[in-house]
């Protein structure tokens, strides 16, 4: 059974999705960090995303769209975070970043883009608790999922596969029930707007299972 992270980005009242995706039995709350740079949208500072823990006791997975993730990790190590991760196109060094996540006994991942060629993941694989494969370009809740990603998601399968590691595959964009046959391969999956544009929040969790 796959595991479930809702992410709140496409939300117009963030504590109360948060509430009601307490009382469901999905798995992570998945929380996206834009910078403005990296992404062109921005999110609330750490100062505010910080009190998410007054609206859920769901573990948190921290995605960092952002050019500089050495700045946001000590952060959301803070908080009850089961996994960072950032992606592989940012320009700091990965594998000092990949470290410094492990240090705070935090696991670690890499996101790919859509145009990012598969096989870059390579030198990273024996740091990686997780790959967060992008099935939509990254900055903006509620785009549709980009059809290529399936292929995709299989060659990353392989790719782990054929180095015999045990790495996670997390998907995220435009997930929902009509593109459940092509994430066959993945572990995780991340939906959001899928999850909250519905009155029962349980009903959309169950269905992706």
């Amino acid at each position: 059974m796959k595991k479930i992270s809702a992410s709140f980005l496409s939300s117009k009242n963030i504590p109360m999705d948060l509430t009601k995706l307490n009382d469901t039995d999905v798995d992570f709350i998945h929380v996206d960090i834009m910078d403005g740079k990296f992404v062109k949208n921005k999110t609330m500072p750490f100062s505010e995303m910080k009190n998410i823990y007054k609206y859920t006791s769901k573990r948190l997975e921290v995605h960092l769209m952002v050019e500089n993730p050495s700045k946001y990790i000590p952060q959301y190590a803070e908080l009850n975070t089961e996994c960072i991760m950032f992606h592989i196109e940012s320009s700091e060094d990965i594998i000092k970043n990949l470290e410094l996540i492990k240090s705070f006994s935090i696991k670690c991942g890499l996101a790919i883009n859509p145009d990012t060629k598969v096989n870059e993941l390579i030198p990273y694989l024996p740091h990686l608790d997780q790959i967060l494969v992008m099935s939509v370009y990254p900055g903006e809740g509620g785009q549709e999922f980009i059809k290529e990603s399936e292929n995709r998601i299989k060659e990353i399968r392989e790719l782990i596969n054929s180095y015999n590691l045990d790495i996670l595959i997390d998907v995220d964009g435009g997930i929902c029930d009509t593109v459940l046959d092509k994430v066959e391969d993945a572990d995780i999956l991340t939906a959001g707007s899928y999850i909250i544009s519905g009155d029962n929040y349980q009903e959309k969790i169950t269905s992706l299972r």
